[in-house]
C-alpha cells in the first residue's frame, strides 16, 4: 500500500509540474502585449489603421491595445505611454502628434525593453527602431499638386487645408508640394495658405470657410487629410461651389464617394489604412521576437502582405507599404464599402 501511495505521489507531483509548465507556455505564448496609440479619438482614418493593428496582432494570438487621446496633443499620447509602460507592454507603435517631443517618452519605453516604432506620422529617429510609411512622402506631395494642376489648368490660387501645424507626414508632404511648385510649370499658380483643422470636423470646417472669405478667388484646396478633405467637400457644397473651386487630398473612399460622385471632388488619393496598422503590426511583432532590429536590410513576413524589407529613411528607417492610390468616379464605387 505504502508503495503505491509512493508511486501515486510522484505520480501526481510529475503531472502537476506538467500541468504547471504547459499552463506557464500556454500564458506566455498568449501574454505578450502590442500598443498602438494614434492622434486622437472620433477619426475613422485612424480608427480603421488600429483595426487593421489588432487583426494582425490577434492572427497571431497576441492582445492587442488601442489607445489615442480625445485631442491631438503630445501631452495625452506621452499620458498614454507612461500608462503602457507601466502595464509593460511588449510594443508601442504610435502615430506621432510631434515628431519630437514624444521622445523623451519613448526613450523611456525602449529603455524598460519596450519596442517602439512609429507608422503614419513618424516620431523622429531617436524615438523609434523603425517607421511603418504608407507611401514616398515625396511622391504623395508632388502628385497631389499635380491634380491641383490639371483640375484648374495650371492658373489660380491654390490652398492647403492640413491636420495639426505639427503632424510630421503632413509637413513632410506640404514641403514636397512647395518643391512641386517650383516647376516652371506652375508659374501660374499661387499657393496662398496653409490652414489647420487640427483633423478636427468642426474646426476643418471653418478654416474652409475661413479661406473661402479670405480668398475669393480661390481655384482649389488640397487638403492631405481624411478628416480635412471631408469637411472641405461639404462646405463646397453647401455653398453651391462644385465647379468653381476644386478639391482633391487625401480621403477615405466611404467619407468623399458622395462628393466624388457629384464632381465635387474629381479624384483624391489615399493608401489602405487597414493595411498600414496591418503592416505595423507584424513589424512590431518582427521587433519583439528578434526577427529584425529596425536595420536596414532587415525582412520579415507581413502576413498578407508578403515579405517586407527595412530600408533608410533619413537618420532612421523605415517600412514603405505601397504607392498612394487615385480614387475617381470610375472606381469609387467598388471602393466606397470597403472602408
Amino acid at each position: 500500500m505504502k508503495k503505491y501511495l509512493g508511486f501515486l505521489l510522484v505520480f501526481l507531483v510529475l503531472m502537476t509540474g506538467f500541468i504547471s509548465a504547459a499552463g506557464q507556455a500556454e500564458a506566455e505564448s498568449g501574454s505578450k502585449k502590442f500598443a498602438i496609440i494614434f492622434k486622437n479619438t472620433g477619426n475613422p482614418y485612424g480608427e480603421k489603421e488600429m483595426e487593421g493593428y489588432k487583426i494582425a496582432i490577434e492572427e497571431a494570438g497576441y492582445e492587442a491595445i488601442l489607445k489615442a487621446p480625445a485631442q491631438p496633443t503630445v501631452d495625452g499620447q506621452i499620458s498614454i505611454i507612461e500608462e503602457l509602460i507601466a502595464q509593460r507592454v511588449d510594443a508601442i507603435a504610435i502615430t506621432g502628434n510631434d515628431a519630437d517631443a514624444l521622445n523623451t517618452a519613448l526613450k523611456r519605453a525602449m529603455n524598460q525593453g519596450i519596442k517602439v516604432l512609429s507608422l503614419d506620422s513618424a516620431v523622429s529617429a531617436p524615438g523609434r527602431m523603425v517607421h511603418i510609411n504608407q507611401a514616398d512622402p515625396e511622391r504623395i506631395g508632388r502628385v497631389q499638386i499635380q491634380a491641383a494642376y490639371d483640375m484648374i489648368g495650371g492658373k489660380g490660387q491654390i490652398a492647403v487645408l492640413s491636420a495639426t501645424s505639427q503632424a510630421t507626414n503632413q509637413n513632410t508632404w506640404i514641403e514636397w508640394m512647395k518643391e512641386e511648385l517650383k516647376d516652371s510649370k506652375y508659374k501660374d499658380m499661387e499657393l496662398v495658405k496653409v490652414a489647420y483643422g487640427d483633423d478636427l470636423r468642426d474646426k476643418s470646417v471653418s478654416e474652409m470657410e475661413a479661406l473661402l472669405k479670405n480668398y475669393p478667388d480661390l481655384k482649389c484646396v488640397i487638403a492631405p487629410t481624411t478628416v480635412g478633405i471631408a469637411a472641405a467637400g461639404l462646405v463646397i457644397e453647401e455653398k453651391g461651389l462644385k465647379g468653381q473651386v476644386h478639391l482633391t487630398g487625401l480621403g477615405l473612399p466611404s467619407e468623399m464617394a458622395s462628393y466624388i460622385e457629384s464632381g465635387i471632388c474629381e479624384w483624391m488619393y489615399l493608401w489602405n489604412p487597414l493595411d498600414v496598422g496591418y503592416l505595423s503590426g507584424y513589424a512590431a511583432m518582427a521587433l519583439v521576437d528578434g526577427t529584425i532590429t529596425g536595420a536596414v536590410g532587415d525582412t520579415f513576413d507581413a502576413g498578407k502582405l508578403g515579405k517586407k524589407e527595412v530600408i533608410a529613411d533619413g537618420e532612421g528607417t523605415q517600412v514603405m507599404l505601397g504607392d498612394p492610390f487615385r480614387f475617381d468616379a470610375s472606381n469609387i464605387a467598388e471602393w466606397k464599402t470597403v472602408y
